[in-house]
């Protein structure tokens, strides 16, 4: 594996150990409790453990001095990493194969079979460090990327330079996603796709309060008003427990409408030793003529 890329070593006891290319992290995991570690010698080689629960405020203890910043690569992306507050490295594997999926949609559409022959708008929101951004600019598309967080939206920024997308047709937008959507909405503009990654619990840029339980329908279906007559498809990854796939897809298809067929699949990342850490759920909707 070249130095430069991602890899799980192993998993379990509530932890995950990850090389980030030079760099090999221990951060918490709440989906690897119950299972055991498969090798406790590699854990003894790591540079930086994250103490604090997964997704909140805790603290970096290092064996090493380790950069501030460093860079790893998939395929022809290049992310810039950091460690953060909250145990984030502003890499997210296990959606690296929805990545991929992003890509095939778009290579699709290029031969007039997913979009009309014009080019494909995307509205990637909660988007983050910007992977399925970058996904979709390398594909072909006009990407929106909405993220609550501004400096995370510069983060994302320094991807697609990196990644050789700086010129690509991607609005960077520092947003309430919910709020957002409404305006695109009366503006009327519209998409030909939406991703969504939304956390469970968040805060827009002016205070705005974000509840998955109680926001992500409504998302949804404006998302679907959003698309309407031009809808070719549509992803959304969930990592908050109690929402099982089936409860997603049918809340997706509620939300879409119309003819389509869509897919739900666990998140996993495969260990060094073929190991299947579970990550979440996607659901995949495709237009289906």
């Amino acid at each position: 594996m070249s130095d430069d890329r991602y890899a799980l070593l192993d998993f379990g006891e509530g932890r995950r150990l990850e090389r980030f290319g030079p760099v090999l992290l221990d951060r918490p995991c709440p989906a690897a409790e119950g299972f055991q570690r498969a090798d406790p010698r590699l854990w003894l080689q790591t540079d930086a453990r994250f103490e604090g629960r997964d997704q909140e405020k805790g603290r970096w203890i290092e064996a090493r001095r380790l950069p501030e910043r460093w860079i790893v690569a998939h395929g022809p992306l290049r992310f810039e990493l950091k460690r953060t507050d909250f145990g984030h490295v502003g890499l997210f594997p296990e959606q690296v194969d929805n990545w991929k999926w992003i890509d095939a949609q778009y290579r699709r559409a290029a031969t007039g079979d997913a979009v009309a022959a014009r080019h494909p708008k995307l509205l990637n929101l909660f988007a983050y460090t910007g992977g399925s951004t970058l996904a979709g600019a390398a594909a072909g598309a006009e990407v929106v990327h909405v993220d609550a967080a501004r400096n995370v939206v510069a983060w994302a920024r320094r991807n697609a330079e990196l990644s050789g997308l700086a010129e690509a047709p991607v609005r960077w937008i520092g947003e309430d996603a919910l709020k957002f959507v409404k305006r695109e909405l009366r503006r009327g503009n519209h998409y030909d796709a939406v991703i969504l990654d939304p956390p469970s619990y968040g805060h827009g840029p002016r205070g705005e309060v974000w509840r998955l339980s109680k926001h992500l329908p409504r998302l949804l279906a404006l998302c679907g008003e959003l698309t309407e007559g031009r809808q070719a498809f549509m992803l959304l990854t969930c990592h908050t427990p109690g929402y099982d796939a089936d409860t997603l897809r049918d809340m997706l298809l509620d939300a879409v409408g119309g003819s389509g067929r869509a897919a739900a699949m666990p998140l996993t990342i495969r260990s060094a030793a073929g190991r299947e850490l579970p990550s979440g759920v996607a659901i995949r909707w495709q237009h289906h003529p």
